[in-house]
């Protein structure tokens, strides 16, 4: 669960509700009185927000990343332990860093800000990758987050070179025979020499192994990664991918987005820069990456444009909503908040809606796409790639739910927008945050508010 800094006391309190309600009937059966205090925990020093929290479902103990430190808290909300991770001597500008070769920048005490935090539960641990040297992780034990490893002597240990917390998204795809793998998504900050947007990474079983966190397959001509071509930069000069929620479904990684394109507005002669909302899909098994499918996603009600993609959420369906889609109540639903409008990605208006998606129905649109440019009809269509008329290739074959692609015809985009169903709109206190669950085939979804408030 990723959250912005402000949020981390109502999402504390959701993962509190949230593991009451598993392990606690009674709590079921006596709602808290209005006045019952919030939960809260304050961190050890003024100068660390809290950047990413993830819940051990197992156990309930919660894991939060912070500037310079990570903490494990019990359920509510108690000090466990306290594993320290800056600052120390570096500069963005040191590539590769200076713990690797000597570097002539000047070296100053620097904040580590967590970047991303996972649970490898097949691994017993934790993933604390962080904005140091590059984006360097740390991989500890769940249990005391003793250090098992921290590699960082290959280029491909350091994960991203952008400071911000919200900047880098994790999905473990895990196996029971075989090495998991880690698809790695960030931003990139126009060093797209240095770091691939997406990419997938091999999570070995020893934290120290030489190829932990080297990419599944990687040779002269072809690697497990995307990179965005250094001539967008020219088109676009500060282009970047955000990297806002991902989630494994199926045979499928999926990743949710935003990013800048340039376009003409109706009537005008000029280009304009907009932001667009998308969702990207790639085959778990695709080392190549030539499943790579983007496909945009918004929001409209009452003629109103929700574009800007806030938050994210997978959950199920449950039976009261499934009958409504008429989808069965076990199909993944994505719950998503939207701000208006396409043009502020750093001052989203306060003018909100929360939308649901059928996933399925994304992949049925995916499906239909992918049909049609193995037909030979129209171009690849993505926005980053500067030649944006690359015609597809016609190709005998048959494309079905599970199609992987082949090297043609990708990376591939979709230029028909996936609508949302809005279900709430809020026009004063900008939605943030959401997640959602089935309860009694019930489905509830718990919102946060850019001042602090949780909606039910």
């Amino acid at each position: 669960l990723i959250m912005s800094p402000a949020m981390w006391k109502w999402t504390c309190l959701v993962s509190h509700l949230l593991l009451s309600t598993t392990v606690s009937p009674l709590a079921r059966q006596q709602p808290p009185h209005p006045k019952r205090p919030f939960i809260t925990f304050t961190g050890e020093q003024a100068e660390g927000n809290f950047n990413h929290l993830v819940v051990d479902e197992r156990t309930g103990h919660i894991y939060l990343g912070a500037v310079n430190r990570i903490y494990k808290l019990s359920s509510d909300l108690k000090v466990l332990v306290t594993h320290e991770t800056g600052p120390d001597d570096d500069n963005p500008k040191c590539y590769p860093p200076r713990i690797v070769q000597t570097c002539n920048e000047p070296l100053t005490p620097t904040n580590n800000i967590n970047k991303m935090l996972l649970i490898d539960y097949k691994e017993n641990r934790l993933i604390a990758c962080g904005s140091l040297y590059q984006g360097i992780c740390k991989l500890l034990r769940l249990d005391d987050l003793f250090k098992l490893g921290e590699p960082f002597h290959k280029k491909e240990h350091y994960l991203s070179g952008v400071n911000e917390s919200g900047s880098v998204f994790g999905v473990i795809v895990s196996y029971s025979n075989m090495d998991d793998k880690l698809f790695i998504a960030t931003a990139v900050d126009g060093k797209p020499e240095y770091f691939p947007t997406i990419s997938s990474r091999k999570l070995t079983k020893n934290s120290e192994a030489d190829g932990m966190f080297a990419y599944v397959f990687h040779d002269e001509f072809v690697a497990s990664m995307i990179k965005i071509p250094s001539d967008t930069f020219t088109i676009i000069p500060d282009f970047d991918i955000y990297y806002i929620y991902g989630f494994s479904s199926g045979n499928f990684v999926y990743f949710l987005t935003l990013q800048p394109e340039m376009i003409s507005p109706p009537g005008s002669t000029t280009k304009e820069q907009v932001y667009t909302s998308k969702l990207v899909r790639l085959c778990k098994e695709d080392t190549a990456f030539n499943s790579y499918v983007e496909v945009p996603i918004g929001c409209e009600k009452n003629g109103v444009e929700y574009r800007l993609l806030q938050a994210a959420y997978l959950s199920k369906a449950g039976a009261i909503l499934a009958r409504s889609l008429e989808v069965g109540p076990e199909d993944d639903i994505l719950f998503t908040v939207f701000s208006k409008g396409q043009k502020r990605k750093m001052k989203s208006l306060d003018e909100s809606a929360l939308c649901i998606f059928v996933l399925k129905k994304i992949n049925d649109r995916i499906k239909d796409r992918l049909q049609s440019c193995y037909r030979g009809e129209g171009t690849l269509d993505l926005a980053w790639l500067k030649v944006k008329d690359i015609p597809c290739s016609s190709a005998l074959l048959t494309i079905d739910d599970n199609f992987c692609g082949l090297d043609m015809n990708a990376p591939l985009g979709v230029s028909s927008m996936v609508r949302g169903l809005p279900i709430f709109t809020e026009d004063g206190d900008r939605m943030t945050s959401v997640i959602a669950y089935v309860y009694k085939n019930h489905s509830l979804a718990f919102v946060g508010t850019k001042s602090g408030k949780l909606k039910k």
